[in-house]
């Protein structure tokens, strides 16, 4: 691929440092077992087997819900080689079993107990729960429990996103500043010493990153204000947001591909952000967004009002062609999904991309597919070869109908060397998941598959599944680490 001109290689000053993936996988179960490392240092009265494992997922348990505050998706130091997706796939992982651990952390003091007298041993379990002792510890789990719980449930309870943020924040924080002073009040080896201090520094270390991602964030919101110039629609709700600069903020820095968090109006406050593809080039001022109504916030993003002042925070996320060298381009897009497709072409457009490009487009109906003018007048600028799909049959729907099924991807890779093809792929999950894996299929490497969904599951591809055999690699590191705990001090 060819390098890009010396104004699109400019943005890169402005991309924060990343930690490559290999690092950012090691960094994890160290943080995690650092105070087992700490407590093992100490010398306590001896425990029973079961007694050190529950303090050690207890100790494991606190620091890793910890670590859940810099898996956010917020910090590019840690996304920015993984992407964000894939780095909130896995805070949403963690989350169960640091919930796991932490539920299992009071039964396991219990065991010893319970095998020699049972009902003696459901009497402690009810004193732990019950005792003033032990009560932040209790207040901790239980906003834990409805954290995680919520968390899945959350389109189920159909909450407002602002109002599922905001409780996710305090019950957050309510459960890390409970499991801190629980440590602190009556843990075996927490009360004192290194491990003691450990706890207090890990406390004002997240209150350093909520005062970062709440108030620094919020400050620079408004110290660098940018302004709605139009809003257009260009399909059946969809919208497309001019997005300037006011004077004196300056340029975004972004890399074609990716996403911005953006709010508007009074309500520049991280909280009520919503992530949105930049659809355009670094090569133009400004940016642009195209936006399908979808929720509590789209549903209304056409009624802006030109001179409307907005908030971008970004830019994140690794869906761009930056360090890429294959010989062909695959773009292909599923309803809302075109924006980073569209951002992707146009900087292709932009920079005189001279290599085979490839652009499959699917929608519900014809009325949903847009940019098809912008798209029909990069044929001429580009080696560019397009599918458009509607999903049903419509009057006056000349192009093809169905979905982009084997047959058809088949045929928009014919002419190219699949192992030479880099494909990016954003749409609904099951799209995602059915494209990947028939691209993989049809010969492209996995490396060479990449997406974008802004749901944060893991999906079911065979790229989601490696990912989560990465992250069951993690929980056993975890694992091993806490056996070894209990090892060294039994």
């Amino acid at each position: 691929m060819q390098d890009a001109p010396a104004g699109s290689r400019s943005a890169d000053a402005h991309q924060s440092p990343r930690l490559p993936a290999w690092v950012a996988a090691l960094l994890y179960p160290a943080a995690c077992l650092a105070p087992l490392a700490l407590a093992a240092t100490r010398t306590v009265a001896p425990a029973a087997t079961w007694e050190l494992a529950a303090a050690g997922l207890g100790l494991a348990g606190l620091a890793a819900m910890a670590v859940q505050f810099v898996t956010s998706g917020r910090f590019q130091i840690v996304s920015g080689h993984l992407g964000v997706d894939r780095v909130m796939a896995f805070h949403k992982t963690a989350a169960w079993w640091v919930l796991l651990a932490l539920l299992l952390h009071p039964v396991l003091y219990v065991v010893p107990t319970s095998l020699a007298d049972p009902a003696l041993g459901a009497e402690r379990l009810r004193a732990y729960a019950t005792l003033t002792h032990y009560r932040s510890g209790v207040v901790a789990l239980a906003a834990l429990a409805i954290l995680v719980i919520g968390s899945a449930l959350q389109k189920r309870l159909r909450l407002r996103y602002e109002a599922w943020r905001g409780a996710h924040v305090l019950l957050a924080a309510l459960a890390l500043g409970a499991g801190l002073h629980h440590a602190l009040a009556v843990g075996r080896f927490s009360a004192t010493g290194a491990l003691g201090l450990f706890w207090w520094a890990l406390g004002a270390l997240v209150m350093g990153i909520v005062a970062v991602l709440y108030g620094w964030r919020w400050a620079r919101l408004h110290r660098r204000p940018w302004r709605l110039a139009s809003v257009v629609r260009v399909a059946d709700r969809i919208w497309e947001l001019d997005i300037q600069p006011v004077p004196g903020t300056p340029p975004l820095g972004y890399r074609a591909g990716q996403f911005v968090w953006m709010t508007e109006g009074a309500r520049r406050f991280p909280l009520f952000d919503h992530p949105f593809s930049v659809a355009d080039s670094p090569e133009r001022p400004g940016l642009s967004l195209i936006v399908k109504e979808a929720g509590d916030f789209t549903g209304r993003i056409g009624q802006l009002a030109p001179g409307t002042p907005i908030g971008i925070d970004g830019p994140y996320g690794t869906f761009t062609l930056e360090g890429r060298d294959e010989d062909a381009v695959l773009l292909i897009a599923g309803g809302a999904g075109i924006g980073p497709i569209m951002g992707l072409l146009r900087d292709l457009v932009a920079r005189g991309h001279e290599q085979p490009v490839r652009l499959a487009y699917a929608a519900g109906a014809p009325e949903n597919l847009a940019c098809l003018g912008e798209i029909a007048a990069a044929e001429a600028r580009l080696d560019l070869r397009t599918l458009l799909l509607s999903e049903t049959p419509s009057s006056g729907w000349s192009g093809a109908v169905g979905r982009l099924d084997h047959a058809r991807m088949a045929e928009m890779l014919d002419g190219l060397d699949p192992a030479r093809t880099v494909a990016l792929i954003c749409g609904p999950g099951p799209m995602v998941t059915a494209v990947a894996d028939g691209l993989i299929e049809l010969g492209l490497p996995m490396d060479r598959v990449m997406y974008e969904r802004f749901d944060y599951s893991e999906g079911a591809s065979r790229l989601d599944r490696r990912l989560r055999r990465r992250f069951l690699a993690l929980a056993l590191a975890l694992g091993i680490g806490i056996a070894a705990f209990v090892a060294a001090l039994g």
